[in-house]
């Protein structure tokens, strides 16, 4: 009962912590140079709008008139709360909006567009990260002080040492073509080929693994070298504590003090990790997805800020935002299916 109405306080402050945050970004936006009023009036004038927001030369007049007309369009003629009101409320967190550099698709469409290729990339990543990571961290910790745990920790670092969008252009170079000379087995760019709808369905799913190989080895990188290190350190912690000794001071062997008492003990710190996956899933990755050409959200994010389309980055933000507080508690649920020990008692 007591980790019930836990988990129900923390749903219940989902509401004003969205509510917080979706006002803070949403007041920001609208004092931010460059908006929809000043390009519209830009674009009136013949001048040009640089990614700062600012004018490049000057040309031509408008009326006070004009400016209110556009001002009113894009209906920054109403107070501040009204115009949050009618984000929050009747176009359902700007979901209904039109897109500002989009012409004729709203918020929703685009997102939807975009959502399928992310939560692929997503989810393969996320996967393969704990797939690779926690075992490789277990025969760490296993081998600790070995030539393998020696060799692996270079390449582990190594890896971390790396930026992910240049291991990225690194991988490009390497294996898709780019320069003369070198391999060409992987696309440049993009998620499936032009020919795509022409394949049959193996050819399809090769073709896609084809477009994904790359960015996915990119999108594990990035955590490979935190996760198999957490998972190291947190086992041997706990395979230095005294109820392992207990274990094996009554007989019990190495193998069954590690793999039935220690294990689940250590993969606790990993669970902080559980919660992510509904944002990965959903936001992609901005720097990978811009190096390989993919057409998913992090680049549809990306695409937002640099051309001010404010309701669609607020579309991404408040959808990002509930998955990101849903996710932090999807971890304190995932400590409890770990470690039912576990209270949220105050004390």
């Amino acid at each position: 009962m007591e980790r019930m109405d836990y988990f129900i306080r923390r749903f219940l402050l989902v509401i004003p912590t969205f509510i917080g945050i979706t006002i803070l970004c949403f007041g920001l936006i609208q004092f931010v140079p460059g908006g929809p009023v000043e390009q519209a009036i830009m674009q009136m004038k013949g001048i040009g709008v640089s990614e700062s927001g600012r004018g490049i030369g000057v040309q031509g007049s408008m009326s006070d008139q004009q400016r209110k007309a556009i001002e009113a369009h894009f209906g920054f003629d109403k107070p501040f709360y009204k115009r949050y009101w009618k984000w929050l409320v009747t176009d359902r967190l700007g979901m209904k909006m039109e897109s500002y550099k989009f012409p004729n698709k709203t918020t929703w469409q685009l997102i939807r567009e975009r959502f399928k290729v992310s939560l692929i990339f997503g989810i393969t990543g996320f996967l393969l990260s704990y797939l690779v990571c926690i075992p490789l961290g277990i025969l760490k910790a296993l081998r600790h002080n070995k030539i393998f745990d020696l060799v692996s920790s270079i390449t582990v670092f190594i890896g971390y040492a790396i930026p992910p969008f240049a291991f990225g252009m690194v991988l490009k170079m390497l294996f898709s073509g780019t320069v003369e000379g070198l391999w060409d087995i992987f696309p440049v760019s993009g998620f499936y080929s032009d020919d795509f709808h022409t394949l049959t369905f193996p050819e399809k799913a090769y073709d896609i693994f084809r477009h994904m190989f790359l960015p996915v080895i990119c999108y594990m990188i990035g955590n490979f070298a935190v996760l198999t290190l957490l998972m190291k350190n947190s086992l041997l912690e706990q395979i230095s504590k005294d109820y392992i000794r207990t274990v094996l001071a009554k007989g019990g062997s190495f193998t069954r003090a590690v793999w039935g008492h220690a294990l689940r003990n250590s993969l606790i710190p990993i669970a902080t990790g559980f919660g992510s996956i509904l944002t990965v899933m959903f936001a992609g990755s901005v720097i990978i997805e811009q190096v390989f050409e993919i057409p998913g959200m992090g680049r549809l994010s990306l695409e937002a800020i640099v051309g001010r389309d404010y309701p669609v980055f607020m579309g991404i933000l408040s959808l990002t935002s509930v998955l990101g507080l849903v996710g932090n508690i999807l971890s304190d649920f995932t400590y409890v299916l770990i470690d039912p020990r576990i209270t949220f008692q105050e004390n």
